[in-house]
Order: C-alpha cells, then sequence, then structure tokens
C-alpha cells in the first residue's frame, strides 16, 4: 500500500485533532444547556458559544500548528462573492415558500400571522404580519445572524471542508454535511432545538435537509474562495426559517413544532431542500482556497 504524501497525513492529523477538540467543547456546552431543561430561546449565551466551538477550534488549531488565516479567506471576493452571497440568500426563501406553502396549501400545517412589533409597527392582518416578519429577516436579521454563524462557518466550512479535501476523504462535501447534521442531534432528541412530536424522527429528517444545506453552504464557500458567502447562507437560513417561517405556523418554533411535516426537522423541508439544492447545484463544481486563487475542478 502506497504511503500518502505528507500533506494528506497532515491534513488527516489535523481533522483528526479539529474533530475530537470541537466534540469535546460542543459537549461541554450541550450539556449545560441541557441541564436548563429549557428551549434553546432561554440558553442565549450558551447557545452563542455553542456556535463559536467550531470557529473558535479552527482559529486555536491554525495558531498552534501556525497554518496561517490566508485559507480562512476572509477577503469578500468582489462579483463572485456577491454572486454566491446572493444564491445563499435565495436558497432559504425557495425552501419556506415551497415546503411551507405546501404544508400551509395541503393542511398539514396551520398558516397564522403570529403579531409582530418593531419601531412601534404592528401590522393587521395574518399575511401581512407575515410579510412584515418576512421582511425584517431578510433584511435586517441576516446581518444581526451573521454574529452566531460566523462561529460556525469559521470552522465548518473555513477548516473543515478543505482539509476533508486535502485529506481526500471520499465525497468531502457529504461527510462535511454528515458532521454538521450529527453535530446537532444531541438538542434535538432532548426536545431542546428543532424537535417536533418524535424527537428521534426529527434528529434524523434533520440529518436528511441539512445534507443539501451543507451542499448548498460548500458550493458558495468554493465557487467564490470566500468564507462569507456561507456565513451569509447560515445567517439567511436561521433568520428566515427560523424567524418567519417558523413562527408564522401554528404550533411552530425553532425549538420545537407540533408537526411532522415543518421546522428543521420537518418531512417536508428536508424533501424540499433536496430538490431546491439540486437545481441550484448543477454545473461542475470549482474550488478556490482563498479568493487570490485558481478555481480547481473537484469533484463533490
Amino acid at each position: 500500500m502506497m504511503t500518502p504524501p505528507a500533506s494528506v497525513r497532515r491534513a488527516r492529523h489535523q481533522l483528526a485533532a479539529y474533530f475530537a477538540l470541537v466534540a469535546l467543547a460542543s459537549g461541554v456546552c450541550e450539556a449545560m444547556i441541557y441541564r436548563t431543561r429549557k428551549p434553546i430561546e432561554s440558553s442565549v449565551t450558551l447557545v452563542l458559544l455553542l456556535m463559536w466551538m467550531p470557529g473558535i477550534v479552527g482559529l486555536a488549531l491554525r495558531l498552534l500548528w501556525r497554518e496561517g488565516l490566508r485559507d480562512v479567506s476572509l477577503r469578500w471576493g468582489g462579483w463572485r462573492g456577491t454572486t454566491e452571497a446572493l444564491r445563499a440568500w435565495v436558497y432559504p426563501l425557495l425552501v419556506g415558500f415551497a415546503a411551507y406553502g405546501l404544508a400551509w396549501g395541503t393542511g398539514l400545517a396551520h398558516f397564522v400571522g403570529a403579531p409582530i412589533h418593531f419601531a412601534g409597527l404592528a401590522p393587521n392582518g395574518s399575511v401581512a404580519r407575515f410579510a412584515f416578519r418576512l421582511g425584517l429577516t431578510v433584511t435586517i436579521g441576516v446581518p444581526m445572524g451573521a454574529i452566531s454563524a460566523a462561529g460556525e462557518e469559521l470552522g465548518w466550512r473555513g477548516y473543515m471542508l478543505t482539509r476533508l479535501v486535502d485529506a481526500r476523504v471520499p465525497r468531502p462535501v457529504l461527510v462535511s454535511g454528515l458532521v454538521w447534521g450529527l453535530w446537532h442531534t444531541p438538542l434535538i432528541v432532548t426536545g431542546q432545538y428543532a424537535s417536533g412530536p418524535r424527537p428521534w424522527l426529527s434528529a434524523v429528517m434533520f440529518v436528511l435537509a441539512i445534507l443539501p444545506e451543507a451542499a448548498v453552504f460548500a458550493r458558495v464557500r468554493l465557487a467564490s474562495g470566500s468564507v462569507w458567502p456561507a456565513v451569509i447562507a447560515h445567517a439567511a437560513w436561521n433568520s428566515i426559517i427560523q424567524g418567519a417561517f417558523d413562527p408564522s405556523t401554528a404550533g411552530g418554533g425553532a425549538s420545537e413544532t407540533k408537526n411532522i411535516w415543518v421546522g428543521e426537522g420537518g418531512v417536508l423541508v428536508a424533501a424540499v431542500s433536496w430538490v431546491i439544492a439540486g437545481l441550484l447545484l448543477r454545473g461542475p463544481w470549482l474550488m478556490r482556497r482563498s479568493t487570490r486563487d485558481e478555481a480547481v475542478v473537484i469533484a463533490p
């Protein structure tokens, strides 16, 4: 058997250290959240710390091994970065209108216009309230959500993904999605996040739904050479789905929902996510480690 090149062995060692430290640090945060026995909305500081653990570990390992910050890719990337960020911004809107619209239209879930007050404004009518809420999440909500989303993306797409490629892990985008999905499952099965009437079913459907989501996030990161489109993608998903579509569904919320069809662990959300991602991700996959690098074709 041929010995892998030194660069491949190094990437594998980096991944092993990264996974071990993320599991340890995240496990501590999740245990603290679990001990509250409350939905994640009641543990804002702990949730923010948990979301930053992947990024903190990635940055710490960069310092430890003197890897530098170049392939974190903090440059925006010009027009290419803007194009990929727009693709990322549109994705949750398409999933939301398709999945939740289908659920509302067929009676699998019930549309409600949850009351909302902002800057002295309080629209009347359920449709008006939904439109107002959606407008806020698409505009103000996304940059605010980027504060927490950046923590995960500096780790998942800023560190883990490129090293999965470097380590020659088969199907690196798929593996990145599985790792990301499984990282969420402890709080799902305890009923504290994205949990439906059957928490284990919610956990399975959440992982299935997050795989195409991870593919979109990976695509915009690799195609642009910048981590910012992935941060926008993550912030847009959390803001739009959790902030607009879930509250506009009877019994829905970021921590739990009353039915199995919608929510981040919903059957329809998982199915629609695959279809929408497939449409958005057609064509060759290009990888740029940073905005300054030439693109190379990779197999996702």
